[in-house]
C-alpha cells in the first residue's frame, strides 16, 4: 500500500514539474495580473459614478471582451487560469499538511470559477457572477435551511476577507516567493505591492461577506451579490468615493504582484 502510495506521489511529483504546465502557469499569473488591474479600473468607475458595471470579475472580463482583440485576451486568461487550477489540484495531492493541502483546493476552486466565468462571457451571456449568485440566493432564502446556508457562506466568505488581510499585513505570501532571486530594491516593492493587494481584497472580501449574512438575516437577495454589493454599499457612504478609490488602488498593487508573481512564484 505505502508503495502505491509512494508511485503515486511520483506521478503526481512529475506532472506538477512538467516544464509546460509551468510555463502555462506562470502565463495564468500574468493573466490574472490583467484582471485585477482591469477590476481596478472598474472600481473607478463605480467610485466615479460612471455607467453602471458589473462590480466584479466577471464585470471585468465583460469590459476586455469588448475591446479590439478581447475575446483573444480573456480565452489566454481562461487557459492560464485552467492551468493554475491543475497546478493547485497537483500541489494538493502530493502536499502533506492538512491546510495547505485546503489552501491549494481553495485556489483550484476559485482559479476555476474564474475561468468558468470567462467562458460565459465568450459565449456571449451577459449575466455576470454578481446576477447569478443573487439568484442562488434568493431562492435559497425561500426556505429557512436555505437562509442558514446564505448565512454560512457570508461567514466563511467574511473569514476568508480577514485571512486575506492578515497574509498581507503579515508579509506571509512571501513564503511562496522566490526571495533569493529577487534584488533587494526587487523584494521590497513586491512586498508592497503584496502587502496593499492582499489587505485590499482582505477589505473588499470581508466586506461581502458581511452583506450576505446581512442578506440572510433580511430576506434580501440584493445584498447577495459577492464583490459587486460590496462595493455599491461602499460607494453609498459619505466617504466611499475615497475607500472605493483606496480600494481600486490595492487591486491594482495586487494585480502588478500578480505580474511579479509570474517570475518569482514556486512554481
Amino acid at each position: 500500500m505505502s508503495s502505491l502510495s509512494s508511485r503515486a506521489r511520483g506521478v503526481v511529483s512529475r506532472a506538477a514539474d512538467n516544464p509546460g504546465l509551468e510555463r502555462l502557469t506562470r502565463a495564468g499569473f500574468i493573466g490574472y495580473g490583467i484582471l485585477h488591474l482591469l477590476f481596478a479600473w472598474v472600481i473607478v468607475r463605480v467610485a466615479s459614478g460612471g455607467p453602471a458595471a458589473d462590480g466584479d470579475q466577471s464585470g471585468a472580463m465583460q469590459q476586455i471582451a469588448g475591446e479590439p482583440f478581447g475575446l483573444v485576451l480573456v480565452v489566454a486568461i481562461v487557459v492560464g487560469l485552467v492551468a493554475m487550477a491543475v497546478w493547485q489540484v497537483l500541489e494538493m495531492l502530493r502536499e502533506r499538511r492538512p491546510g495547505e493541502r485546503i489552501a491549494s483546493a481553495g485556489r483550484a476552486a476559485f482559479y476555476l470559477y474564474l475561468a468558468f466565468s470567462g467562458v460565459k462571457v465568450l459565449r456571449g451571456k451577459k449575466s455576470s457572477s454578481a446576477d447569478t449568485q443573487q439568484d442562488t440566493a434568493e431562492g435559497l432564502l425561500a426556505s429557512s435551511g436555505g437562509r442558514v446556508a446564505v448565512m454560512v457562506a457570508g461567514l466563511v466568505l467574511a473569514g476568508l476577507g480577514g485571512w486575506l488581510a492578515f497574509v498581507g499585513s503579515t508579509g506571509r505570501f512571501e513564503k511562496h516567493l522566490r526571495i533569493g532571486d529577487m534584488a533587494a530594491a526587487t523584494r521590497r516593492l513586491v512586498r508592497r505591492l503584496g502587502v496593499a493587494g492582499f489587505v485590499a481584497k482582505g477589505l473588499a472580501y470581508g466586506i461581502a461577506g458581511v452583506l450576505f449574512v446581512v442578506a440572510a438575516w433580511r430576506y434580501d437577495p440584493d445584498k447577495a451579490r459577492g464583490l459587486d454589493a460590496a462595493l455599491r454599499t461602499l460607494a453609498g457612504e459619505t466617504y466611499g468615493t475615497g475607500l472605493l478609490l483606496v480600494v481600486a488602488a490595492g487591486f491594482a498593487a495586487y494585480g502588478l504582484f500578480a505580474v511579479a508573481e509570474a517570475r518569482y512564484r514556486k512554481v
